[in-house]
């Protein structure tokens, strides 16, 4: 990841809930069989940690929202896709399904009297091994994606005694990982950087727990920068990348 933004408000004049929809459907597809490849004939493949996750799914952006705010986020994607040619990662499409997946294995794995309750410690048990899983793919996700987009609505996050927090342990996970990956410099920025340094040198110039969160590490951007970007992608052309023009634009050097 190279970037990271704090989505403070979200406004769209049109809808692109169409586009959005289809890119969270083909990431959910994908995911569905990734998770699922952890549980084989009746076994929990735990050794699959240690491998790659969704090599299929190559995202520009990865989007972190509240579960409340899932269609807010398909309308994002559909916008970054349909306005600058971007792919999007959604990351509901992974905790969402990770749920059915911890049904199947409490079904087969934790059921007492006939699986009429279940059982407290296999419960935790299963709880636990798939929300490493999940906590596994969204951290390589975010670490593959170039940046990230944080929805920050009311149903995100809450103000206390001028203290950011979320409910949502996922939210703070992610804010939380955001702050430790590396950064990975593009290689089109490498590139340039590096030119530009050589010019240099030759003139010689869900349970009621709050989490606090830290949002230093993101960039806080609005609809107004969305609109920006959007007028300066017509106004550039596509000979430069979207993100590029994103960064710019969030600088204020545009």
């Amino acid at each position: 990841m190279y970037r990271a933004f704090n989505l403070a408000e979200i406004v769209f004049k049109q809808t692109f809930i169409d586009e959005g929809a289809a890119s969270f459907f083909t990431n959910k597809n994908i995911v569905e069989k990734a998770l699922s490849d952890f549980l084989k004939n009746g076994t929990i493949d735990g050794t699959k940690l240690r491998g790659h996750w969704f090599p299929e799914i190559k995202a520009d952006v990865f989007i972190s929202h509240s579960h409340k705010d899932q269609t807010d986020a398909k309308n994002l994607a559909g916008f970054l896709r349909k306005k600058f040619g971007l792919t999007s990662f959604i990351d509901s499409c992974v905790w969402l399904y990770s749920d059915d997946l911890l049904k199947q294995i409490d079904l087969q794995y934790c059921t007492d009297d006939g699986g009429k309750t279940y059982s407290y410690e296999n419960r935790n048990g299963s709880t636990t091994h798939v929300h490493m899983m999940l906590a596994t793919a969204l951290g390589e996700m975010l670490d593959s994606a170039e940046c990230a987009i944080f929805m920050n609505t009311p149903n995100s996050i809450t103000s206390q005694n001028a203290v950011s927090k979320t409910h949502s342990p996922w939210i703070y996970y992610e804010l939380g990982m955001i702050k430790l990956i590396r950064e990975n410099v593009p290689k089109r920025l490498r590139l340039i950087k590096e030119a530009l340094v050589n010019m240099s040198r030759a003139s010689r110039e869900m349970v009621p727990i709050d989490y606090a969160v830290d949002l230093s590490a993101l960039t806080e951007i609005n609809s107004n920068h969305l609109n920006n970007w959007d007028a300066l992608r017509q106004k550039e052309g596509r000979d430069v990348h979207s993100l590029d023009l994103l960064y710019r634009v969030a600088a204020g050097k545009a």
